[in-house]
């Protein structure tokens, strides 16, 4: 089984779900450093989907930034989590079963 995981290596929790994911027998790990290569908006979007979150629940409510889109409309969110990926929480994981947000990390272990 491939696993994609969209990650952030200064993040401990992306780490933490990245070890998860090197320890689970049969997984091939593909590692996308989000901030260096970020998705586009419709990858964006159809990840929400797949994970059955609307784009305020991947919004890293810790950036300074975010205050400003507590108000602002689901497409607005994603406009900006595309435009500026560090608002996007991490890690994201995806494979054939699902996707998950990797918070908690053990959350991703419901797709392996």
């Amino acid at each position: 089984m491939k696993a994609t995981i969209w990650h952030n290596p200064r993040c401990s929790k992306s780490r933490e779900t990245l070890a998860i994911l090197e320890g689970a027998a049969g997984i091939e790990v593909e590692i996308v450093e989000y901030l260096k290569h970020p998705p586009t908006r419709t990858a964006l979007a159809a990840l929400l989907d797949r994970a059955g979150l609307a784009p305020h629940d991947l919004l890293r409510k810790a950036e300074g930034e975010a205050t400003a889109l507590s108000g602002a409309s689901g497409a607005a969110v994603l406009d900006a989590m595309a435009a500026n990926p560090i608002l996007i929480e991490r890690p994201l994981v995806e494979t054939d079963k699902g996707v998950r947000l990797g918070r908690p990390p053990e959350t991703v272990r419901e797709i392996l």
